[in-house]
């Protein structure tokens, strides 16, 4: 294991201090992963450690400047925004910030659920409390419901939160934005807040629109936890957002993700903000079963049995998976180099034993979880988290 891949698996565990994730947030950088930093940035810079804070903001700002140097340059041609006769299928917009953002064509939406394998009961939750709004809003108006709103997805790292939300929106037929806290953070005072608004105003510019947060908890972290004024500006900028006198949110769906739904502020579950929850389990086995396919598909492969793989991977999640893939792959590719016969294949048996000596990250978040369903669900926001440990016998 590499000192990136050792880091990562203490963070992954919950026992990385702020130091650890600081040398993480470094090594990531360095490799270019520039997306999978910054959020390890984010997360550390939430711990208000006063010895790293400066350190930490001269990371993002430095990612920031190496991520524009990669950006081809707008137009400012207006032609070019979605909506335009001519917009082609997929389009940079630029708003007031200095910050850019991707947007789907609305009209040929490339992920749907059609793509996400498995999780037939997510799908269907999400369909009726999401889409079919979108879809039939007359039908919803006779009951004074709107057909947008607050959606929070959490559950385990790694279990296809992301790809949900885009399946969401191209299921909607609607325009899809991902937003991650470094597209919010400015350098000078009231320049996030700012950010903020240019998001949502260039959201309701383009309705329907899916806006996606990232990692929720990073820009929307409790304040009763933090003692960081700065923060605390940008949540309740979020929450003026949302829910303003003069923000009108139909049309226009807010989805958050976070793997910590706890750190969420309470003021951003209340009702008419993220007030519908979505519970993201780890994949099933047909979604397992995908998974592996789609992991394996490219790859010098004998035949492979792919339900039998999904059978022995309970509570794995899709990184987990495509983590084991990539360990059997690095195993063939060891035994090639020692022993020249470039003609060896990743089989079902080192697949096999590859899942053997694995387990599934997730298992820590289920715990963490369970002890919040125990103590915590007094409200009743963790009954679908209760009802998933209870059918696993994880309680």
């Amino acid at each position: 294991m590499d000192d990136l891949a050792y880091f990562q698996s203490l963070r992954e565990n919950n026992t990385a201090d702020d130091n650890t994730l600081y040398i993480l947030g470094k090594l990531l950088k360095e490799r270019k992963k520039y997306s999978e930093a910054l959020s390890v940035f984010g997360e550390l810079m939430m711990k208000q450690n006063e010895d790293l804070n400066d350190l930490v903001l001269r990371e993002i700002t430095e990612i920031n400047a190496l991520k524009s140097v990669d950006t081809a340059p707008v137009s400012d041609d207006t032609s070019d925004l979605p909506g335009s006769p001519e917009t082609p299928a997929l389009k940079v917009m630029r708003g007031n910030s200095s910050n850019v953002y991707k947007l789907r064509n609305p009209y040929g939406a490339d992920v749907t659920f059609k793509d996400v394998g498995g999780l037939e009961g997510l799908k269907k939750t999400i369909e009726m409390k999401i889409i079919k709004p979108f879809q039939s809003p007359e039908i919803f108006e006779k009951f004074l419901q709107k057909s947008g709103g607050g959606l929070l997805l959490y559950g385990p790292p790694g279990c296809g939160k992301t790809f949900i939300a885009k399946a969401t929106a191209g299921e909607c037929n609607a325009h899809f934005r991902s937003v991650r806290i470094t597209d919010i953070l400015g350098q000078y005072l009231g320049q996030s807040e700012q950010n903020m608004r240019d998001v949502f105003a260039s959201a309701r510019a383009h309705k329907p629109c899916i806006l996606f947060f990232d990692e929720i908890d990073t820009l929307g972290f409790s304040r009763l936890k933090s003692g960081n004024e700065y923060m605390r500006g940008i949540v309740d900028q979020l929450l003026t957002e949302i829910e303003g006198i003069d923000s009108n949110t139909d049309k226009l769906l807010i989805i958050g993700a976070t793997n910590m739904p706890w750190d969420v502020d309470v003021a951003l579950r209340r009702p008419g903000r993220f007030d519908r929850s979505v519970f993201v389990p780890p994949p099933d086995i047909e979604a397992r079963e995908v998974i592996f396919r789609l992991k394996t598909e490219g790859r010098p492969i004998e035949r492979l049995d792919y339900r039998q793989l999904a059978e022995a991977s309970p509570f794995f999640s899709g990184a987990d998976i495509e983590h084991i893939v990539e360990l059997a792959a690095e195993r063939v590719l060891d035994e090639i180099l020692s022993t020249g016969d470039e003609h060896l294949l990743i089989t079902q048996r080192i697949l096999m034993e590859t899942l053997a000596s694995e387990k599934p990250s997730t298992m820590s978040w289920l715990k963490t979880i369970s002890d919040y369903v125990k103590y915590a669900n007094q409200a009743g926001a963790y009954n679908d988290v209760e009802a998933y440990l209870s059918e696993h016998k994880l309680k």
